[in-house]
């Protein structure tokens, strides 16, 4: 079955630590579509994530721009949950 990623620009981290001068891209892999709308509707309740979006292959960006992490379920547990854990 074909992996999605959930892409998403964290505000917050931009422009500190790691990603001093670019912008900080989270991408989060997902099991399947269903999955990837489950974490893309979590990453909408945070409103420290913009540009959110589904991509049907792993996405990669400019590393002159973009500081890029990936992570999957075992670091980013909540964001998996169908249950809206971070819905104010």
């Amino acid at each position: 079955m074909a992996k999605y990623y959930v892409s998403m620009t964290d505000r917050v981290m931009s422009d500190w630590g790691m990603s001093k001068g670019k912008l900080n891209k989270l991408v989060l892999e997902c099991d399947n579509l269903e999955e990837a709308e489950v974490v893309k509707r979590n990453a909408q309740d945070r409103s420290e994530m913009e540009d959110i979006t589904i991509h049907k292959s792993k996405p990669t960006h400019n590393t002159k721009k973009y500081y890029t992490t990936y992570h999957g379920k075992s670091d980013y547990k909540r964001w998996y949950s169908p249950d809206r854990p971070f819905k104010r």
